[in-house]
């Protein structure tokens, strides 16, 4: 029996996203309509779980590059929630489960987390359950203390609704939408267990509902091989050191764990992660890649008839609406961008889930 037999079709909330996470998902950003429809394309044609996810630059650009955004974050707030009102009425229609989830948020940004959050309680009230099905905080650079606080602190307000809260605890190395850790420490790049632990214990305490980034070696972006170490068997480490914390009673794998930059991650570490008890993996770097490849490939090979609206090779009285109308051109992104997401979710075992 598919997933499709315990949680509903369209974005869940609550409960209903602990169940999906039964199954590990891949996870896609999303900056406009169009990437929001691929993805769902693609995940419905192998019926696949999937979670799409907003950043803060994303969100902004959802909205319009002509929204200005200052320290306050109104173009992302208002961008994200856009985004979320389209996913949710779209959603329903591809017949698949959909985790609607928001990414890396760090401190500078927390009034965009406070706004998603308004929206989220005004949501609630008016139907029950939160606008967004998780969001995430990645306060990664502060203090563990800290860290821990600052979740607790918007845990327990998440908690009232039933909300998934996913959490980074060491630095998830590279750039990605203007969070530059490129010079970070090597060891921080590797979460500690009792590091873990002391997460655990503490946001337990408030809700089952959350899920850990650890760090073991990711890094954002794609790189040369040998430049980035990943060491997906200290997630089994982590596992191993949580159960016997608990004594045994939350099972083999206690622990959501969540796997970032996973673009260019070898099909055997994406394996091996999934073994230990990852439940969403981020390959944004090489979907991004492959949206550009189709219009790319467009582009050079109808150059003739793109260079103005009237004559082309066939003849110089020829129209050529049929080659620069957006929804062509735009469309040969979304096909390589649905053929990509695909992979991701083979690679992840996702494949006819539902």
């Amino acid at each position: 029996m598919g997933v499709l037999s315990q949680i509903p079709a369209g974005v869940i909330t609550g409960d209903n996203v602990r169940k999906l996470f039964e199954y590990a998902r891949e996870k896609k950003n999303v900056t406009s309509s169009s990437v929001v429809n691929a993805v769902l394309e693609a995940a419905r044609d192998i019926n696949s779980p999937i979670i799409l996810q907003c950043s803060q630059g994303g969100s902004a650009f959802f909205g319009g590059k002509g929204l200005k955004n200052t320290e306050k974050q109104e173009a992302s707030i208002a961008g994200s929630i856009a985004a979320a009102h389209y996913i949710r009425a779209i959603a329903p229609a591809y017949g698949i489960p959909v985790v609607l989830h928001t990414d890396h948020c760090a401190k500078k940004l927390l009034p965009w987390f406070d706004g998603m959050l308004d929206a989220d309680e005004a949501y609630f009230k008016e139907h029950g359950e939160p606008l967004f099905s998780s969001h995430m905080l990645d306060l990664s650079e502060e203090s563990k203390e800290d860290n821990i606080k600052e979740c607790v602190h918007y845990f327990k307000r998440m908690a009232k609704m039933g909300q998934w809260l996913e959490m980074e605890i060491g630095i998830t190395g590279g750039e990605e939408d203007g969070v530059d850790n490129t010079n970070a420490d090597n060891a921080s790049l590797y979460t500690q267990p009792e590091d873990i632990w002391d997460v655990y214990a503490a946001l337990s305490a408030i809700s089952p509902n959350f899920s850990i980034a650890a760090a073991f070696g990711n890094v954002h972006g794609v790189y040369k091989p040998g430049n980035v170490v990943l060491r997906p068997e200290l997630l089994g480490k982590h596992q191993a050191y949580a159960k016997e914390q608990t004594k045994g009673t939350q099972g083999e794998r206690p622990l959501f764990l969540v796997f970032h930059g996973g673009s260019g991650s070898s099909k055997d570490e994406i394996k091996e992660a999934v073994e230990n008890g990852v439940v969403k993996m981020n390959v944004d770097t090489d979907t991004q890649f492959a949206y550009l490849i189709g219009i790319r490939d467009f582009v050079l090979n109808k150059k003739g008839y793109l260079m103005s609206q009237v004559g082309n090779p066939d003849g110089a009285d020829k129209p050529n609406k049929k080659y620069y109308d957006p929804r062509v051109w735009v469309r040969e992104g979304e096909k390589t961008l649905a053929a990509r997401v695909k992979v991701a979710c083979e690679d992840l075992g996702d494949v006819n889930q539902c």
